[in-house]
Formats: C-alpha cells, sequence, structure tokens
C-alpha cells in the first residue's frame, strides 16, 4: 500500500494547513518595533471589549433548555422581546394557534412545516396578527426562532390555543427564501434584505461575504442580532450559529467586525 503524502489532493484541509504551518520559520521582531506592536494590540483588544460591554451575550452553547411539549424544547432569549429558540425532535409538533402579534421565524437547522409551506434553514416567516397556523410539524427535527411569541407567557399562549378555534384565517403569511432576489450592498463586503418593517422597526437579514474585516467606530448591527449560518467575529466574541446578541444601549456600536467564511445574520433594529 502506498504511503500518503501530506499533500495529495484528496488530504483534508486542515492537514495541509498544519504541514504548511510546521514549515514557517518565526521572524524574530527588533525591541523597538515589538513594543509597539505589543501596545497598539493591547489597544485592539481593550477597544473590543469595551464596544461588547454595551451588549448581552446569549450564547446557543449554554442555552437553559426547558421542556415544553413531548420532542419540544424552549430556550428563552428575551422575555421582553418576546423571542424565543424552539428546537423540534423529528416528528414533534406544536399545536395550531392564532396569532395576536407579528410573529417572526427564522430556520437555522432542518424543516419547518406550517401546512403546505416547508420553511428551511435560512428562510424567513411572517405570520401576521391574527393569521392562524395549524400544527408545526418537522419531519427531520428543527432549530428554529421566534420573535413576537407568547411562548412563555401562559395566559398568552392560552388565549392563542382558544382563539384558533374561532373560524377564519385572517391575514395571508409571508415567507422569504434564503435564495430569493432583494438584496441591495451596505458596502464593505456587507449586503441587506428588508424582511419586514412595523411601527416599531424593521427586520433585515445581512449577508456578509467571506473574508469580510471591517474596524473603527462601526455602528451597532442592530437591537438585536442572530447568527443564522457561518462563522462572524464581532468585537471580542466569536458567534457560532444561534448566538445571539441585543443592545443594552441606545448609542452602542462596535469597534470590528470580521467573518472568515461568510456569515447570514438576523437583525432588528428600532425605527
Amino acid at each position: 500500500m502506498n504511503k500518503s503524502s501530506p499533500l495529495d489532493p484528496d488530504d483534508r484541509e486542515e492537514t495541509v494547513e498544519r504541514a504548511l504551518s510546521e514549515a514557517l520559520t518565526p521572524i524574530p521582531l527588533e525591541p523597538s518595533r515589538r513594543a509597539p506592536l505589543r501596545s497598539r494590540l493591547l489597544a485592539r483588544v481593550a477597544k473590543a471589549r469595551a464596544a461588547g460591554e454595551g451588549f448581552i451575550r446569549v450564547p446557543l452553547s449554554q442555552a437553559d433548555w426547558q421542556h415544553m411539549l413531548p420532542g419540544v424544547r424552549v430556550h428563552h432569549l428575551d422575555p421582553e422581546r418576546r423571542a424565543v429558540m424552539i428546537e423540534l425532535a423529528p416528528g414533534a409538533s406544536l399545536p395550531f394557534h392564532r396569532h395576536h402579534e407579528d410573529e417572526e421565524c427564522v430556520v437555522l437547522r432542518g424543516d419547518v412545516r406550517l401546512g403546505e409551506i416547508v420553511v428551511h434553514p435560512g428562510d424567513y416567516h411572517l405570520a401576521p396578527a391574527d393569521s392562524r397556523h395549524g400544527r408545526v410539524t418537522s419531519h427531520e427535527g428543527a432549530l428554529f426562532y421566534l420573535r413576537g411569541t407568547p411562548i412563555g407567557h401562559p395566559v398568552e399562549a392560552l388565549r392563542d390555543l382558544v382563539t384558533a378555534l374561532v373560524p377564519g384565517d385572517g391575514a395571508p403569511a409571508r415567507t422569504i427564501r434564503a435564495g430569493d432576489d432583494g438584496w441591495h450592498s451596505h458596502g464593505d463586503g456587507i449586503d441587506g434584505r428588508l424582511l419586514h418593517r412595523d411601527g416599531a422597526g424593521r427586520s433585515e437579514m445581512l449577508r456578509i461575504a467571506p473574508g469580510t474585516r471591517v474596524s473603527g467606530g462601526l455602528p451597532a448591527l442592530g437591537d438585536e442580532c442572530l447568527l443564522v449560518e457561518g462563522d462572524l467575529g464581532i468585537d471580542d466574541w466569536a458567534m457560532q450559529p444561534g448566538d445571539y446578541q441585543r443592545s443594552v444601549s441606545g448609542d452602542s456600536g462596535h469597534s470590528e467586525l470580521a467573518s472568515r467564511d461568510g456569515a447570514l445574520l438576523f437583525v432588528r433594529a428600532a425605527a
């Protein structure tokens, strides 16, 4: 059997990267350059940390999952904004219900089936106030974000179940697919697509190109943001899909933003 070379075309990417990095020789820095470089690096770290203090971060890896129904778990992100993460096991379902406020849904993993509509990762679904949903199910299991939901508010959740018995489907729901057109450039490798606007603010999907790096006095991406796909570094936080953050002050901003492989980000900003 022939022994594989570390640089064979079918080797995994990390093997190639490791072989290249091991071949690199460190370049010593002169003392006159070392101190200024260290000073700039520490200043950058301090600036990123200070910017991050303007936000509350909720990593998915630290989710406080609670059992809701058979095969259904809920992770509460922000009670005030009525934002939650829902995980459905394959075949699990949520009961039919009527909405009393606009409910926004973004799928991160799997398939979410709302009657004849199937929502996939990266898709956005809006159920307007007074609309009615049948059972929400998933064949393969799903992870999705909801905003504007009564989950966690028992009296309101019961109201939504009872009023679903009243005839009439209300306003039609709307689904925007991840591959749909309508993107507009924000510059610096960032494209945006408006999803929904109401009296309280607007919801938008941001698409960040691979290799994007922006720094220096950036405005906040939104009052809330959720990483849907990819990787994203914001200030001193390396976000993973499902991570969520919200602003705690109106003048919050970012010191830097970067993505190696690209990212898809759901953001909500006040009017």
